[in-house]
């Protein structure tokens, strides 16, 4: 067989079994110019390797992953179970992400989906409740080195109610934003450990699209399982 001919048909085959890619994420890690980067999701409580591009002499990446529905994934210098990841809801089309080696996470300038910039700015709002609490657990704990009962009793009823306002936001936003798939995913990862209504309340308002999402499907199973114990 002529040896052009023959790549020919190889590019044939492997153009038609390779996978499309509907979402990409790509952008700039500074420092970061040997390794591998992993773009992975959860799964079965571990993460699954979606994509993965080593890196040498560049600082620059992109990766993709052919995406079903919008979805939390991660991008990771490791595969470690608790290696430093990035976290960012995608969606099908492009994510930008900027960050550094050092400060892998915490430098994160992220980029794309309608649905990370919601998460973004609900993190943005419950992360207020979370600084008042941390807060007043300082206080209490210095109330209780000094003998102060009444204060202490005093600063946990000051945070239990910080808590439920937390809760009650986290209903609003939900209810507010429903036709997202942000509504599910926040009740599942922020209030599962609040009283079950709080969950039938947003559960109840999802409209099918969102109900059958990936979120919306383990919202509803877990609300199941917290009512059969």
């Amino acid at each position: 067989m002529n040896i052009r001919i023959y790549f020919l048909i190889v590019l044939f085959i492997t153009s038609c079994t390779q996978t499309p890619k509907n979402s990409t994420v790509k952008g700039n890690i500074k420092g970061f110019q040997k390794g591998t980067l992993y773009l992975q999701k959860v799964n079965d409580g571990g993460f699954t390797t979606l994509d993965s591009l080593p890196m040498n002499s560049t600082t620059d990446f992109e990766l993709g992953y052919d995406l079903e529905e919008a979805e939390m994934l991660f991008l990771s210098i490791s595969k470690d179970m608790d290696a430093e990841r990035i976290s960012f809801f995608a969606d099908k089309g492009v994510t930008t992400i900027h960050t550094s080696l050092k400060r892998f996470k915490y430098d994160a300038q992220i980029e794309g989906s309608i649905q990370q910039e919601l998460l973004e700015s609900y993190y943005k709002n419950i992360g207020r409740f979370k600084d008042q609490r941390l807060e007043l657990i300082e206080a209490q704990l210095n109330a209780q080195k000094e003998g102060k009962q009444d204060q202490t009793d005093s600063l946990l009823a000051v945070m239990e109610n910080i808590t439920k306002r937390s809760y009650l936001y986290t209903v609003n936003f939900a209810i507010n934003n429903k036709d997202s798939e942000v509504a599910p995913f926040v009740a599942v990862s922020e209030i599962y450990d609040a009283n079950v209504k709080y969950l039938d309340t947003i559960n109840k308002v999802l409209p099918p699209k969102i109900a059958n999402s990936k979120y919306g499907i383990i919202l509803e199973a877990y609300i199941k399982s917290v009512k059969s114990e």
